[in-house]
């Protein structure tokens, strides 16, 4: 347990979600890598995968895009049903039907560079997990706002530049 899974480069996970975080559609990879079955995972909320090395912060920030009706990457450690894990760069977007009116939240999510883990997320990570667990979600969002205002990105330039 605890050992990292792979999945192809030239492959995607696919997943969408209902308003509240339910899992409402996985494509084969999805259902595969996370070692659940389709019907076991389907309509579970897709915090089921989140991993306990996950800072809170990264998913307050994905939520806050997403409920402003804005897209968000961002990079994820998912647990597998059986306790390991695997990294993604996350794409999720808020989908609308004609009226303007949210329907569902659509993910894409691909493998991200080692070197970028190893080297820049897992250690950020790392100090926003500590911080949290020090000070709570406002102490790492102090830390990852000024990190960004120091880099002078957004958060999204920032993940687009790694």
């Amino acid at each position: 347990m605890n050992e990292e899974v792979f999945f192809p480069d030239d492959k995607f996970i696919i997943s969408k979600t209902d308003k509240k975080g339910n899992v409402t559609y996985g494509n084969e990879l999805f259902v595969s890598i996370s070692g659940y079955g389709t019907q076991e995972i389907m309509g579970k909320p897709h915090s089921i995968l989140r991993h306990s090395d996950m800072p809170k912060i990264i998913f307050k920030k994905l939520w806050e895009e997403l409920q402003a009706g804005r897209e968000i990457f961002a990079y994820v450690k998912n647990k597998t049903k059986d306790g390991n894990y695997y990294w993604v760069i996350a794409f999720v977007t808020p989908s609308y039907d004609h009226k303007g009116n949210l329907l569902e939240y659509f993910s894409v999510r691909r493998k991200p560079e080692k070197s970028v883990i190893k080297n820049i997320i897992e250690p950020l990570y790392k100090e926003l997990l500590s911080l949290e667990n020090k000070g709570g979600v406002s102490a790492s969002s102090t830390y990852l706002n000024s990190l960004l205002q120091t880099k002078g990105m957004t958060y999204e330039q920032f993940i687009f530049s790694l």
